[in-house]
């Protein structure tokens, strides 16, 4: 299944509804209004884009997700490496590690997560 591009707007939006699905049409203008400022009409036509490209289904005035965060962010995290890093992943921590220091807890996770994917049998 393609995942469509999530634009920042919607981004914000769409981790509401992740973080609180199912919810009423009510209660996600009620959060927008409190947690982004926005109007009711500013909601929904968000929430319409979204809905429309697939990613969440409102019916019934109740809102349910069709595409998880965790996919959203792994097609938006392998599109951005493969633009701006030709894809290269430790073309990508090299920039960013020059860029910014890492902590020990950072180098450590980095380290963690090696070590589990390494301990995969798929990989």
């Amino acid at each position: 299944m393609d995942v469509p591009v999530i634009y920042e707007a919607e981004y914000r939006l769409a981790q509401i509804v992740w973080s609180c699905a199912p919810l009423s049409t009510r209660e996600l203008v009620d959060k927008c209004f409190a947690q982004l400022g926005w109007k009711r009409t500013t909601t929904y036509t968000v929430l319409k884009k979204l809905c429309s490209r697939g990613v969440f289904r409102a019916e019934n005035s109740v809102i349910t997700v069709l595409i998880p965060e965790k996919q959203v962010q792994l097609s938006q995290s392998e599109a951005f490496l493969k633009r701006t890093f030709r894809g290269s992943l430790p073309g990508f921590i090299a920039a960013f590690a020059d860029s910014k220091r890492l902590s020990a807890e950072d180098v450590q996770e980095i380290r963690r997560m090696i070590d589990e994917y390494e301990g995969r049998s798929d990989a």
